[in-house]
């Protein structure tokens, strides 16, 4: 899959921001020092679309980008920067909570994870929160040019038993080498497939419905 245009949308804080064209979402979500900038950049390859920051924490909203009139990719606030006070904290939760449950289009979440670290109850909290909710989720671990080769399978072997994913799942990526954007791509240009598939579908049975209506009129 290629990607041709990219531009921001528009920020959210609650549903009755979202855009109103319900488009298939792949939305990003990780802790705030993950890298989660960098790597939307690389993905979209844009240097600056998505803001980067030596401040973590930075992103306090949900950040819509409009992706080749097709798709949104959303940037959901990061978790777990400390120096947040705890009421800001919750309405972060309630936030994503409500981003999780009322965004009404199709969606894949992708979380991000440091590749050099274990997860950390955070992130097992974040990524049991999403196989609760049933989502469609996979799991990205970032920063793999800070690793060497040899030292990510063992690092990728750690996230898998850790959350409890299936590490053939895992995609390690770099936004500095663009390892693993190309797999990331294919992750979703055939999470786009299988939901214009769908909608071909449910046109096909709507339509021999009207069908099968009009024919039982005519009787």
């Amino acid at each position: 899959m290629q990607i041709k245009k990219a531009q921001y949308l528009l920020t959210a804080v609650k549903a009755s921001q979202y855009p109103e064209a319900a488009l298939p979402a792949v939305t990003f979500c990780g802790r705030s020092n993950v890298g989660k900038s960098s790597l939307i950049n690389c993905l979209l390859n844009r240097r600056n679309l998505a803001r980067t920051s030596s401040q973590p924490g930075k992103t306090r909203t949900i950040n819509f980008y409009a992706v080749d009139d097709r798709w949104y990719l959303v940037d959901l606030p990061g978790y777990g920067f400390a120096k947040v006070a705890r009421s800001e904290r919750d309405n972060w939760r309630f936030m994503i909570d409500e981003y999780m449950h009322g965004y009404q289009g199709p969606n894949l979440f992708l979380q991000l994870v440091d590749i050099r670290h274990e997860p950390s109850a955070l992130d097992k909290q974040m990524w049991a929160w999403l196989q609760a909710a049933g989502v469609n989720c996979r799991l990205i671990a970032t920063k793999a040019d800070k690793i060497s080769k040899g030292a990510r399978d063992r690092q990728l072997t750690l996230i898998s038993k850790t959350l409890q994913a299936p590490k053939r799942d895992i995609i390690a990526f770099s936004s500095i080498n663009r390892d693993g954007r190309d797999e990331l791509l294919r992750l979703i240009g055939d999470y786009l497939a299988a939901d214009t598939a769908n909608d071909t579908a449910d046109e096909a049975e709507a339509s021999a419905a009207t069908e099968l209506q009009a024919q039982g009129a005519e009787v």
